[in-house]
């Protein structure tokens, strides 16, 4: 199986992204929609407008916010064809989730990794 990689939307695309996944809610600012190379946009798994806003991409907050969106995600309505589109593409080549924070390490496409390889175990 291939893995799971993160990038900055504001990054160049890498040769070895394969299926590009931007899960953000809100579409990167700045950024024209033909200029960013992505596969697909589930809107939807992305932490709900309530608890971004709470986060407020806060380190000190991060902790929470993984807990807040881990618990999000387990009732998302999307969480299974997710979980299923994004394990048969990692069959095939490297499922990288694109994002649009600054801070690389406490965001929620971090989050989504580790929740995504809980599942697949």
């Amino acid at each position: 199986m291939y893995k799971i990689k993160l990038r900055r939307a504001y990054d160049e695309k890498g040769t070895d992204d394969g299926y590009r996944v931007l899960v953000d809610r809100m579409w990167p600012r700045g950024i024209k929609k033909e200029d960013l190379s992505y596969s697909w946009w589930p809107k939807e798994i992305a932490p709900s407008k309530e608890l971004i806003e709470w986060f407020g991409h806060d380190p000190d907050k991060f902790d929470s916010f993984k807990k807040d969106y881990k618990k999000e995600l387990e009732k998302n309505e999307l969480k299974d064809e997710f979980i299923d589109k994004v394990e048969k593409q990692l069959q095939k080549h490297n499922v990288t989730f694109v994002f649009g924070a600054k801070d690389t390490e406490h965001n929620q496409a971090v989050v989504l990794k580790e929740w995504m390889k809980e599942k697949l175990g």
